[in-house]
């Protein structure tokens, strides 16, 4: 009897394409080998890591068919059992389940037919000889084969217990044909179905030839006959990992420029592969997809990929064949960390054999706001909830979990759509927006570290917040890596699978480091598309925000192009067609915003850098009043090419750079960029008069966000007033503390922030609108009621009155006109109020000067700052105020026993503009 063990790791396997079609049976084109017996070795590492050289024994089996029930035991008992030819062909059909069938020509003529299938839990192999030319009928016909995985001159090791102190070192055994009628031979072999998979190498001998090697009968062309087990050549789509009913597994990797592709698998404890299995180029590739197909990988956990090729430095081709790749198309993966500074990422990062969970999405509804309606909040979900402030468990602090938790903070400050910052699975020294792959998230927001239960908690973070009414949206970087470039030499998956296809080579100083992606390369468009698609469908994400979106109108060479392939395709996919895309070209790599004419037909947003700078210069008393007046109303410089205000993302701080109470603490030199203003002294202070300046000015900067057209994008921790101590790296910012809301500081910047968001929804018909203002519903203003100084810079006074539409559909609701003013000065300005309709008086709602709580009217307390009859209003330094027109106190108490009386008013306006003389208004 003879033995082998089922746990050796083997390498890689070079396979030719001689095989035939057999009638209607399946037919997979498995070459074979070409070396021969004086090839094999029996060098073999076992999955502990030891590298042994195991014995083997040569049996040659008489041929007597008393000899034909020949079995060979493996280790773990499974066995190897050439059995009695009681089945033909026709018959083995008939039992056989997964049935393959491999037809080869031979050296000297003639074919030799296979025939793998299953039975239960042992595979059967059965090899059929038809009548050979040039061989003698006097002699018995021999198949002289062994078993591998990966290399064929790496043999599973079959050891003869019988015979074990007179082994040879051979890892091949010789087993007899049954000669049957025709002068056709045949044999059958069973095999334990957990050895699958693995391939059967074998020549032919003649009965007395079998100890001359050069005497065996080989393939056409002159190599070993190949019949893979337990595998088949697979499918090309989808990429990635997908289960079958029956149990399979298809693999599928693109790789345009390898020369080589072997399928690692792990088992559960394992940091080198189990299991490795060499993809051949003739069966297992289509165009430049890799793919094959295994019945039962049950037995293992993970999985990756090695690619050889050449490396060519001129042309970017740097493949590692000793790196284990991850698959980019993985949807599980395994805990990701440092490897002690090795280049090699830790097996467990691989890719993980399981299914995507299914999850019950029973009842959620998409919010689906109009983009005019978004208020939105940018965090960092590991950031949110990280800190001992926010009093959550351990397990759940740091995670999307964390972050459902605080969903009553949401509802607190009016935010209807969360950003999340970068999710991907990332290096943690590197950060969020130096991602390594693109179709899960990572690991660490999960409760348990582990990736199906990060997936879940995810899904049920974004049905939480949809059953609030509140958007998920996600930033999402598509043009740089983790992965450095020959420098750095980090490879984890893109560049050790294909380097130049996936980015972009000696192409300018943007891909020196070697890691920026060739977005519209179409390998690396298509790996997005689907990435965005898989976000929406399997996740629900409401859109995403693309960072570095200046790069995705690159080409493979660096140059812009007009009509970036990758852009056009998300604006008009038929699956991101309802979703929020928008394109921020900030780049996480030097910190820096490309300003760019972005390409949009008519879907794109853009977060809207000139909002930032504008609002930021004039605050400081550095900005032309065109500047700030162009913003207010929606930034038509940029948005007016049939998009409209809604399109634009407006910020004032952002999660790079200077946090809202550092803008107006630190301006030293070094941060000249952030067009900061520390308003009188540099970083901390006690002086009083410097700090009531500072304070106002963050009231400005988010009274004037919210007021402004577009979308506003409220910065994490800028409610608490957290700071990062004038340090513009991403680095350095700090978890959200939660004991800062709970300060007279994080009481009146949360109140007023609340009372923005709902002064927005009230009168979205003046603040929340899709299309440009019409220039005739606003007049401008300088101080006492004279035109602005648009021209002089030294002007740092600006005033508009936003005009109420009469034939605005508001439920029979009294809207009336808005007066808005901005003072950015160091000293008072009187305004004259303009004049309101008979009925109505101006009601301030805002003066950023006036000390807490009186400096913003809160609902409820309106009538209590009733100006009816105002005429002028000073306008404090570094302060804004906003007035409303609203109804006198005199009628209130009609329209209190007459509530239909404000929908009769506005009837009998509408009337009497009718009848006016040319239609007057």
């Amino acid at each position: 009897m003879a033995t082998f063990s089922p746990s050796i790791t083997t390498q890689t396997c070079h396979l030719s394409s001689e095989v035939l079609k057999v009638q209607k049976l399946r037919v997979i084109a498995y070459p074979c080998f070409e070396n021969n017996e004086s090839h094999f070795v029996n060098r073999m590492h076992t999955l502990g890591g030891n590298r042994d050289l195991l014995k083997s024994s040569h049996n040659v089996i008489s041929t007597n068919r008393q000899h034909s029930n020949l079995k060979a035991f493996a280790a773990s008992q499974s066995s190897v059992e050439q059995i009695g030819l009681s089945l033909d062909t026709s018959s083995l059909a008939e039992v056989l389940e997964r049935m393959s069938t491999y037809s080869f020509r031979t050296e000297i003529g003639g074919q030799v037919k296979a025939l793998v299938g299953r039975k239960d839990t042992k595979y059967v192999l059965y090899i059929e000889v038809p009548s050979l030319p040039q061989r003698s009928s006097e002699h018995s016909l021999v198949m002289s084969w062994g078993m591998f995985r990966s290399d064929s001159s790496r043999l599973m090791v079959l050891n003869s217990r019988s015979s074990a102190t007179s082994a040879s070192k051979e890892t091949t055994i010789q087993t007899p044909f049954v000669e049957k009628s025709l002068g056709r031979h045949a044999l059958k072999l069973e095999f334990d179905a957990n050895q699958a998979p693995f391939y059967v190498s074998f020549l032919l001998y003649s009965s007395l030839d079998t100890a001359a090697v050069d005497s065996g009968i080989r393939t056409r062309g002159k190599r070993n006959f190949c019949v893979p087990v337990g595998m088949g050549s697979g499918y090309p789509a989808p990429l990635g990992i997908s289960f079958s009913d029956d149990g399979s597994v298809n693999f599928s990797l693109v790789s345009r420029n390898a020369e080589r592709v072997v399928l690692c698998l792990y088992d559960e404890t394992a940091n080198e592969p189990s299991l490795e299995i060499d993809l051949d180029p003739y069966v297992n590739r289509t165009g430049d997809i890799w793919h094959v197909s295994m019945e039962n990988v049950k037995q293992y956990m993970r999985y990756g990929y090695r690619c050889k090729g050449d490396i060519l430095w001129d042309k970017g081709s740097r493949f590692h064949f000793r790196h284990v790749l991850l698959d980019p198309y993985a949807r599980i993966l395994g805990s990701f960390g440092p490897d002690q500074g090795e280049a090699i990422p830790l097996a467990k990062c691989l890719g993980c054999l399981c299914k995507v969970p299914a999850f019950d999405w029973e009842g959620d509804i998409r919010p689906s706001l109009p983009m005019e309606k978004l208020e939105v909040y940018r965090l960092n979900v590991g950031r949110f909830t990280k800190d001992k402030s926010s009093q959550l468990p351990d397990d759940v602090a740091g995670t999307f979990t964390g972050l459902v938790k605080k969903l009553d903070h949401f509802k607190s400050i009016g935010v209807n759509a969360i950003l999340l910052e970068p999710v991907f699975p990332f290096d943690e020294k590197k950060g969020p927006y130096l991602p390594y792959h693109f179709f899960s998230p990572m690991n660490i927001y999960g409760t348990v570290n582990d990736g199906i239960s990060t997936i879940n908690s995810m899904k049920e973070m974004v049905k939480t917040l949809h059953a609030n009414g509140i958007e998920v949206l996600m930033e999402v970087v598509f043009t740089y890596t983790a992965e450095g470039g020959d420098d750095a030499c980090q490879t984890i998956t893109f560049r050790g699978i294909d380097n130049s296809s996936y980015y972009i080579i000696n192409a300018g100083p943007e891909s020196a480091a070697g890691n920026a992606l060739n977005s519209n390369d179409p390998v690396v468009q298509q790996m997005i598309l689907d990435s965005l698609r898989y976000w929406v469908s399997e996740f629900h994400i409401d859109g995403f925000c693309f960072m570095n979106a200046s790069s995705l109108t690159r080409g493979s060479n660096g140059e812009y192009l007009t009509r970036p392939p990758l852009v056009e395709a998300i604006a008009f996919d038929p699956v991101l067609s309802k979703t929020k895309i928008i394109a921020d070209c900030w780049s996480p790599v030097d910190m820096s915003y490309k300003e760019i004419r972005f390409p949009h037909w008519k879907r794109w947003a853009q977060v809207n850098m000139k909002f930032c700078n504008d609002v930021r210069n004039f605050l400081r008393g550095r900005a032309q009043l065109s500047d700030l007046a162009t913003r207010l109303c929606g930034s038509g410089d940029v948005f007016a090419d049939s998009r409209g205000p809604a399109f634009s993302f407006n910020f004032v701080s952002r999660n790079s750079g200077l946090p809202l109470v550092d803008l107006v603490s630190f301006s030293k030199s070094g941060i000249s960029s952030e067009l900061s203003w520390n308003c009188g002294e540099e970083g901390p202070t006690r002086k009083s008069i410097v700090l009531e300046t500072r304070l106002k000015q963050i009231r400005n900067f988010l009274f004037i966000l919210y007021i402004s057209l577009g979308v506003p994008v409220l910065n994490m921790g800028d409610e608490c007033g957290q700071s990062s101590g004038g340090s513009q790296s991403y680095k350095d910012r700090k978890p959200f503390n939660w004991n800062g809301l709970k300060t007279s500081f994080g009481t009146q910047i949360t109140r007023f922030i609340s009372f923005l968001s709902s002064l927005r929804k009230r009168r979205s018909d003046l603040l929340q609108r899709r299309d440009f203002m019409l220039v005739e519903n606003i007049d401008w203003h300088g101080n006492y009621q004279s035109q602005p100084k648009w021209d002089d810079p030294s002007c740092k006074f600006l005033a508009m009155t936003l005009k109420a539409e009469e034939d605005d559909e508001q439920s029979g609701s009294c809207m009336g006109d808005l007066f808005i003013a901005f003072n950015a000065g160091d000293s008072s300005v009187s305004v004259i109020l303009p004049k309101l309709s008979e009925g109505m008086a101006w009601l301030r709602l805002v003066d950023t000067a006036l000390p807490f709580p009186g400096f913003f009217v809160e609902d409820g307390s309106a009538t209590a700052q009733q100006t009816a009859g105002l005429a002028t209003y000073a306008i404090k330094s570094h302060s804004c105020a906003l007035f409303e027109g609203q109804m006198s106190r005199s009628l209130i108490g009609i329209i209190n026993a007459s509530p239909s009386f404000c929908e009769q008013t506005i009837n009998m306006w509408k009337d009497a503009s009718q009848n006016k003389p040319g239609g007057e208004k």
